[in-house]
């Protein structure tokens, strides 16, 4: 009988505790399959709203935790509009709100001047949508996602704390994020939230997007402008990919999913040694005379380690389904669709399938170095 065959008969001899393993696996790699996965379009997402803007640098306050808490005045913008370098800039004020009759939340809000670039770059969907104008007052774009959910159309009102707008457009964007947002006059959200002549960040696109020109661009802004603006305060420029990346907001889902996945984790772990220290009590009259006929320990370990990790790629097969599945339902819900894309790369996958061989290995390390101690004599005393 070939090794491979005692292997796969030993694992398929006990089919309850095997598909019991193999589910405690599945859960830890649906975990990371499932939570990495929306945080890592989380970021992605979050980039690319930039990218396809063209925006190259972001400016806001130094010293803030949290991006969104960022105060700055609008008039800075005319300032970092100088520097050398700087080819467009515009104010955002960000704010994220509710419709508790829908069962939406954390909707986001964009306040934008009328002659933002960012507007440009909207698709507006519909013969009568249309953008922003100057003398526009109480008016919203709504992006396609977030109309539907709402049940609006161009023409219709829609209550934002409790005032109501005039939706006056509506946009299409692959990206889910910017899809389920709202965008609004700026000076209509400094209302809203009592922050006249104020905004949270400054968009900036550059002259020249390289590297060396953007790094350039945000030492001026960070050096020139507080030394010579009185009303300045100390100022933070980033180039967008890192500015995305050391986000608090989106550091700290990374770390709740994989802090989940790392319970997930050592519970399969701990399922695992149980299953295959239950088999080799079973099986100590069988190892025994595995010994006896001449197998070596190193055959022995290598055994019972096939099986931990047959089961891990089980587990890791069942449990990237499990997670995929889990994000596309996700994605359709009404609640959780605006910030659920249901797309998981292919390296989000394999993370999935590396946690499974580290739980395969590290749950028959010990069982199969207790396996490989059993003397032949082992089998005769046991009943």
């Amino acid at each position: 009988m070939r090794f491979a065959t005692v292997v796969w008969k030993n694992i398929l001899r006990r089919r309850t505790r095997s598909a019991l393993t193999v589910s405690g696996v599945a859960v830890a790699v649906a975990a990371v399959v499932a939570l990495v996965g929306i945080a890592r379009d989380f970021e992605s997402s979050a980039l690319e709203i930039y990218q396809r803007q063209g925006t190259n640098l972001v400016v806001l306050r130094a010293g803030t935790v949290q991006w969104a808490n960022s105060v700055l005045d609008e008039r800075l913008g005319q300032e970092i509009a100088r520097i050398e370098g700087v080819r467009r800039v515009s104010g955002l004020l960000f704010e994220m709100i509710s419709f508790d009759d829908y069962d939406l939340f954390g909707v986001m809000v964009r306040g934008l001047p009328p002659d933002s670039f960012v507007l440009e770059g909207l698709e507006l969907v519909g013969p009568k949508s249309r953008l922003i104008r100057p003398d526009d007052g109480r008016v919203v774009l709504l992006g396609q996602r977030l109309a539907e959910g709402l049940g609006k159309t161009v023409g219709d009102e829609v209550k934002v704390v409790e005032e109501p707008f005039e939706v006056i457009g509506i946009f299409e964007s692959p990206n889910l994020f910017e899809s389920g947002s709202m965008i609004m006059p700026l000076d209509q959200l400094q209302r809203l939230q009592d922050r006249k002549g104020q905004v949270t960040l400054f968009s900036v696109v550059a002259e020249r997007g390289d590297r060396e020109t953007v790094e350039a661009i945000c030492r001026r802004i960070t050096t020139e402008i507080p030394r010579l603006v009185e009303y300045a305060p100390s100022l933070e420029a980033r180039p967008v990919q890192e500015f995305v990346e050391q986000a608090v907001e989106l550091r700290l889902a990374r770390s709740v999913a994989w802090l989940t996945s790392a319970i997930a984790l050592v519970v399969g772990t701990i399922g695992m040694i149980n299953t295959m220290l239950m088999a080799v009590f079973e099986r100590t009259r069988e190892l025994a005379l595995l010994r006896a006929i001449g197998w070596r320990k190193s055959r022995v370990v290598r055994m019972i380690l096939l099986e931990s990790v047959l089961l891990g790629v089980a587990g890791a097969v069942l449990g990237t389904v499990g997670g995929i599945v889990l994000t596309r339902i996700l994605s359709m819900l009404p609640a959780s669709g605006r910030m659920v894309a249901g797309d998981i790369s292919a390296s989000v996958v394999l993370q999935g399938f590396a946690v499974a061989m580290v739980v395969g290995v590290c749950g028959g390390v010990y069982p199969a170095l207790r396996a490989a101690r059993l003397a032949p004599t082992e089998g005769l005393r046991h009943e």
